[in-house]
């Protein structure tokens, strides 16, 4: 109930020097609390004054912040329940990423496999082609297989005592028998390649033999025949073959 105007009434008597506590007690202790006390109301009319439109600020901002506080709640419950959202949209994310990965993987594997079998495919193509070329030739050897063999059993046992020349001359004598007794036998026999592999004929090289024809022939003959040789060698070839052939067997020497 203070108003400006009791204050503006009351302020000559604050301003007198004699108007205080101090001086208010000498005269009379109720004086004194009076006058205290309207000092005191003065004081906190002028700060009240003051004070007001700052409580009125207060109120008006405390109400600003509470609506923007319930906006602020609002803002962040939407919020959460968009970022629940989005996780979750990430998770869709993660897991399709994941199985796009998984896909691109079993992609890549399968390309690998197939780039294998279209090469697995196109060599077994030209095995195809050897093997059946393989298949005919085995056919042709097993149609040939008697007169082959018969040629080479021939020449184990007939042509050892004769030169080169001779030797070919039986053969071809031989195969005009087979012809007229229709007898089959490969054309481009190699009686040579027939009866001893290429691995045997550069050992028997290293152990001193001549690598010319006539030579592996006789050492066929010497090794593949059943009757034992008689080696007529005025050079001494044959001898020294036979002795590093032999050497490990415990060959004996005699004259």
């Amino acid at each position: 109930s203070i108003t400006e105007e009791t204050v503006e009434l009351l302020e000559p008597y604050l301003d007198m020097e004699d108007y205080n506590l101090e001086t208010a007690k000498k005269v009379c202790g109720n004086v004194a609390g009076l006058c205290s006390w309207t000092q005191a109301m003065a004081y906190f009319y002028s700060i009240n004054k003051e004070v007001l439109p700052l409580k009125a600020n207060l109120a008006l901002q405390e109400g600003r912040l509470a609506a923007a506080q319930m906006e602020l709640n609002s803002a962040q419950n939407q919020l959460d329940e968009k970022q629940m959202e989005l996780d979750e949209v990430q998770a869709m994310y993660d897991a399709a990423m994941k199985e796009k990965q998984a896909l691109l993987d079993d992609a890549e594997a399968c390309r690998r496999k197939m780039n294998n079998a279209t090469a697995l495919i196109e060599g077994l193509g030209g095995e195809k082609l050897r093997w059946t070329a393989s298949s005919k030739n085995f056919e042709n050897q097993i149609i040939n297989l008697v007169g082959n063999v018969l040629l080479a059993t021939g020449f184990l046992s007939y042509s050892g005592p004769f030169n080169q020349e001779y030797r070919n001359l039986l053969l071809q004598l031989w195969k005009k028998e087979m012809d007229n007794s229709k007898i089959p036998y490969s054309k481009n026999l190699n009686l040579t390649g027939m009866l001893v592999d290429n691995a045997t004929v550069g050992e028997w090289n290293l152990q001193g033999l001549p690598n010319d024809d006539l030579s592996i022939q006789n050492g066929i003959i010497v090794t593949k025949a059943s009757r034992y040789p008689l080696l007529i060698d005025p050079q001494g070839q044959g001898k020294i073959w036979i002795k590093n052939k032999e050497k490990n067997n415990g060959l004996q020497v005699s004259s």
